[in-house]
C-alpha cells in the first residue's frame, strides 16, 4: 500500500531540518520502504516541509515509520498528514 506523508516545518526551523538531515536519510535507506521523497521549497528555494512515499503493508506501518523518522523526533514539524495513495503515471 501507498501512503503520501506530507510534512510542513515549523516556521524557522531550516537549521533544525539541516541537523537532522544526515539521521533522516540513513533512516530512509535503513528501513527500505520510501518509494520517493524530496523536500518541499519555500518562495526562495530553502527547504520548508516533506513529501514522502511510503510503500508499507498497512497504514498502522505508515504511521510507525512517520513517528520514528529523525526530522520528527528532532520536533521540525509543525504537521503531518498520511494519505493513502494510488500512483496512476
Amino acid at each position: 500500500m501507498l501512503v503520501a506523508l506530507i510534512a510542513r516545518d515549523k516556521p524557522g526551523a531550516l537549521q533544525t531540518r539541516l541537523d537532522n538531515r544526515e539521521a533522516h536519510l540513513a533512516y530512509i535507506k535503513q528501513t527500505g520502504v520510501v518509494a520517493q521523497a524530496g523536500p518541499f521549497l519555500d518562495g526562495d528555494g530553502a527547504m520548508c516541509g516533506s513529501l514522502v512515499v511510503l510503500d508499507v503493508p498497512d497504514m498502522a506501518a505508515a504511521e510507525r515509520w512517520a513517528e520514528d523518522d529523525p526530522y520528527a523526533k528532532a520536533g521540525l514539524f509543525t504537521s503531518v498528514e498520511l494519505i493513502r495513495w494510488n500512483k496512476v503515471i
